[in-house]
């Protein structure tokens, strides 16, 4: 049977194969770049199934752009951070976060590109605040806990910590190519990237610990 039978077959698995696509296609090309047909030969569907899932091409990229900020806080709940001690869950977070920017490029694309558009997609969407809600609430427990251990500063804000968590990754992480040029330094090799890890951890931990 082939691929195309079977996704008309089984709605749920074509929408998935049009999002993937979509989103490779996204990620490399941006919403100008990015073409409808291409995005239906890679999902092996017809044009008529990705306006009828997503309505048109701004609807299909927004849900692209939902679904990475959906794959990373899906894998950020795996964790666990709650079960861990306020600062090896910081730790963690802090590790998880590079690691999963670096092994996820598309994640920086997807997000380089809506950033040129001025969040115009993204502020249509319910999805990604509601993704993000509880995640606040969990890092805003980690520091209630690290307050009460007398491990953390009294006055630190959850959502000031995780983009600054996410901020000194991602630089580091999009800006790579240009920032090797510039210092003359592999900053992508693995071992650079290890130091480099290292190096956040040190510094959100140190920034946030009481005195």
């Amino acid at each position: 049977m082939s691929k195309a039978r079977t996704h008309r077959r089984d709605p749920d698995r074509t929408r998935e194969a049009i999002l993937i696509a979509a989103q490779q296609e996204f990620a490399t090309k941006g919403l100008s770049g990015g073409r409808v047909d291409e995005i239906a030969r890679r999902a092996c569907a017809n044009k008529r199934m990705i306006y009828h899932y997503f309505g048109n091409k701004e609807g299909l990229y927004l849900a692209a752009l939902e679904r990475v900020y959906e794959d990373l806080r899906g894998t950020e709940k795996t964790l666990d951070l709650g079960h861990l001690a306020p600062d090896a869950a910081i730790q963690r977070l802090v590790e998880f976060n590079f690691d999963y920017s670096r092994t996820h490029p598309e994640l920086i694309s997807m997000i380089n590109n809506e950033n040129l558009h001025r969040a115009r997609h993204l502020r249509r969407s319910k999805k990604v605040r509601q993704l993000h809600s509880p995640f606040v609430a969990l890092i805003e427990d980690i520091l209630r806990r690290g307050v009460a251990q007398r491990i953390f500063r009294p006055d630190l804000d959850p959502v000031d910590l995780y983009i600054t968590i996410a901020a000194v990754g991602y630089f580091y992480l999009s800006n790579n190519p240009t920032l090797s040029a510039i210092f003359g330094r592999d900053l992508g090799s693995a071992a650079a990237c290890r130091k480099r890890k290292k190096h956040n951890v040190d510094v959100i931990l140190h920034a946030i610990r009481a005195q």
